[in-house]
């Protein structure tokens, strides 16, 4: 179980390597266009079984950090549903895992559906 530090360390989430390996990916897309986001997901019953979120913004340090070593395969699928969350006015909502096929996290690009031709548009 690794942990997601934003802004200070006041505010530390942990979430499983591979979520946080997901996260990471569409969250520095994002930020690398400038463009800041809501992020939520939902708690879990130990501390109140509610929903979190928070305002995600390059000018705030963000810090990702791994309980293990190893690079976990990234979900195309989950990426790309990942990056047309992150777009929309609701921002990133973290949901379960689709099937969908795997990528190495060597291959940090995320492609979206382009709504004029059907066509992938590649993202970073």
């Amino acid at each position: 179980m690794g942990s997601l530090i934003y802004g200070s360390a006041s505010i530390e989430v942990q979430f499983d390597d591979r979520v946080l390996a997901h996260l990471q990916v569409v969250m520095s897309a994002k930020l690398r266009r400038g463009e800041s986001f809501f992020f939520s997901w939902f708690d879990t019953p130990a501390i109140g079984d509610g929903r979190s979120a928070v305002w995600i913004d390059s000018s705030i340090p963000l810090y990702f950090r791994y309980s293990g070593s190893r690079q976990p395969n990234l979900n195309k699928a989950w990426l790309e549903e990942m990056a047309i969350s992150a777009g929309s006015n609701q921002g990133l909502v973290l949901t379960e895992e689709p099937n969908g096929d795997q990528v190495h996290a060597g291959d940090n690009s995320v492609k979206r559906k382009n709504g004029k031709n059907g066509k992938d548009a590649a993202k970073d």
